[in-house]
């Protein structure tokens, strides 16, 4: 069968990681049926009817997740499910912080919208016989309390309650999520493969997504405008390349022997090693206090890339994929 001749669906193609797996599918011959809130939206439609391939084998589609019906056409007679569209949510529907909230309206409002929106969607893929789904959700569902050196997607998974407790209810989200998806695919036969991502630079495929982390504060070095931080943080942060971490949700598809949940990162560096790194990029940038600490440095978080690693996707680098990312905000790509 040529690639042409399957369908899969991405949920949530607009955004930062969807339309980059929207971009690698085309790249790699699929046809793709993309759902995004409205099909017809003029700041994301036409970047991604842009991309090479879209015009023959694009079509976008008006979905919204917490509607189960509305994924029943865009589902129709496709070979796997892309769920991309589970972006933290930090605030209520009236602007009330999550960390302001207690538990009841912490979960009716920041958590559950976004399980049942998963769930809605696995029981339309369910209905329309799609056997394959891979979801998107983040490394703060793998933060064992008390922390481990060395953590990995098997056996470590943060507690939900410890969070809520915490006021974390933007990361118990993913916690809770991933669960009930794992649940409803062994109810249903379902195989699944879940990517957790965190930090993600490179090229972007819409210009909204310029106003988001890690973009903006780059842009922000580049003009010559203020660091991230005010002083460099005692901590680390886990990072990847946008198109590496596309390959590897396309991995996960394509080999269907995967299952389970896969780190999505590189590697986690502390900031005061990326600073240095951007320094060497950006001679004339602007730095951050420098950590004058009397403790040793915090270390990066250890990750066992064992299975991530297992799918054999080549990745770049940190050094790498800085740079690539500074040079292609300096190119003025929009």
């Amino acid at each position: 069968m040529r690639l042409a001749d399957k369908s899969l669906c991405i949920v949530g193609a607009s955004g930062l990681v969807g339309s980059n797996i929207v971009k690698a599918a085309l790249d790699r011959g699929y046809t793709v049926r993309g759902t995004l809130r409205d099909a017809k939206a003029p700041d994301k439609a036409p970047y991604l009817m842009a991309l090479p391939g879209a015009a023959e084998r694009l079509t976008l589609h008006s979905a919204d997740m917490a509607h189960e019906a509305d994924f029943d056409e865009p589902l129709a007679n496709t070979d796997a499910v892309f769920i991309a569209s589970l972006i933290p949510v930090y605030a209520g529907p009236s602007g009330k912080p999550a960390r302001e909230m207690d538990d009841e309206q912490g979960y009716a409002e920041i958590i559950m919208p976004t399980v049942n929106g998963c769930l809605n969607i696995l029981r339309a893929a369910a209905r329309q016989g799609v056997k394959t789904a891979i979801i998107c959700s983040s490394t703060s569902s793998t933060n064992p309390v008390p922390p481990v050196p060395i953590k990995n997607e098997v056996d470590h998974w943060s507690d939900e309650a410890e969070q809520c407790r915490a006021k974390k209810y933007t990361s118990a989200t993913k916690t809770v999520m991933e669960k009930a998806a794992i649940a409803f695919a062994a109810e249903h036969g379902m195989r699944l493969c879940i990517l957790l991502p965190t930090g993600m630079f490179g090229p972007v495929i819409l210009p909204g997504h310029l106003e988001h982390n890690p973009h903006k504060w780059l842009r922000a070095l580049i003009a010559g405008g203020p660091p991230r931080h005010e002083k460099i943080p005692n901590d680390s942060t886990s990072m990847i390349h946008l198109h590496d971490l596309a390959a590897l949700f396309m991995a996960a598809y394509e080999n269907e022997a995967a299952s389970g949940r896969y780190y999505g990162v590189y590697d986690s560096w502390h900031w005061q090693d990326i600073y240095a790194e951007l320094k060497k990029i950006l001679p004339d940038m602007k730095m951050p206090a420098p950590l004058i600490e009397p403790l040793a440095l915090a270390p990066a978080t250890g990750f066992d890339f064992t299975r991530r690693n297992s799918l054999n996707v080549p990745l770049r680098d940190i050094p790498t994929f800085l740079r690539e990312t500074i040079e292609w905000l300096r190119s003025a790509p929009f």
